[in-house]
């Protein structure tokens, strides 16, 4: 009996270490937290790509828990409103930065 018991107390502590390890924190993402972003900037990178007054191949796409970070040149200031403007449009983007830089 008390044998049973410590098997169970030592598979619970490892279901609780094993489900804590996927657990984001402020500067870490957890694993869905990781892919849920990365099909965010996937779409973001799309939706550039196919626009024709983006230059989508000159903006850089990052995402962090839902913020996407847009970086790189483009010709015009509103080409680097619109990327802002496509940015926002995406589902699942929280917030946009704009770091791009005007050429």
């Amino acid at each position: 009996m008390k044998a049973r018991l410590v098997r169970q107390v030592i598979a619970s502590v490892i279901v609780a270490v094993a489900l804590g390890a996927c657990a984001g924190t402020r500067q870490q993402e957890g694993t869905g937290e990781y892919f849920d972003d990365t099909v965010i900037t996937a779409k973001v990178k799309a939706v550039l790509l196919n626009d024709p007054v983006v230059s989508g191949l000159a903006v850089n796409v990052e995402t962090f828990k839902g913020v996407v970070q847009l970086s790189g040149f483009v010709k015009t200031a509103a080409e680097r409103d619109l990327a802002v403007k496509l940015a926002r449009g995406v589902s699942g983007v929280t917030q946009v930065k704009n770091d791009i830089l005007i050429r």
